[in-house]
């Protein structure tokens, strides 16, 4: 029967818990800015953006068509339904811009563009 070998000490992590060194490294190698405590993640901020905007609007959005870091929190391009038609491909949406601050809350919003549903962009 062999020996056990001895049990090597566990290196404390800076990071938060649950985050690998794998995931640490990604994010660095992307080039993706450093989270300010508070600030809410892409995730939490196109929720955030969503919900508020549907508050305000009195409709739910359908989509989040993108979602961009500033310095002062995020910009998001939220799609609503504006007028529901049948067929649905016929139904009347809007393109939305939403700014979100710091802490995920909604500080302006913009109708950018307004299409049917089943239109598609053309290069130009």
């Amino acid at each position: 029967m062999a020996a056990a070998e001895p049990a090597r000490p566990r290196r404390s992590s800076s990071r938060p818990a649950g985050e690998s060194a794998e995931q640490d490294t990604n994010a660095r190698r992307r080039g993706a800015p450093a989270r300010r405590s508070g600030t809410p993640g892409a995730a939490a901020a196109m929720r955030a953006a969503a919900e508020q905007l549907a508050e305000l609007l009195g409709r739910f959005p359908d989509s989040v068509s993108s979602l961009k870091p500033t310095e002062d929190g995020w910009v998001a391009q939220v799609e609503v339904v504006e007028l529901e038609r049948i067929p649905d491909t016929t139904s009347v949406m809007a393109s939305y811009r939403v700014a979100l601050d710091e802490e995920g809350e909604l500080i302006s919003y913009e109708r950018t563009r307004r299409y049917s549903r089943g239109m598609i962009d053309r290069l130009t």
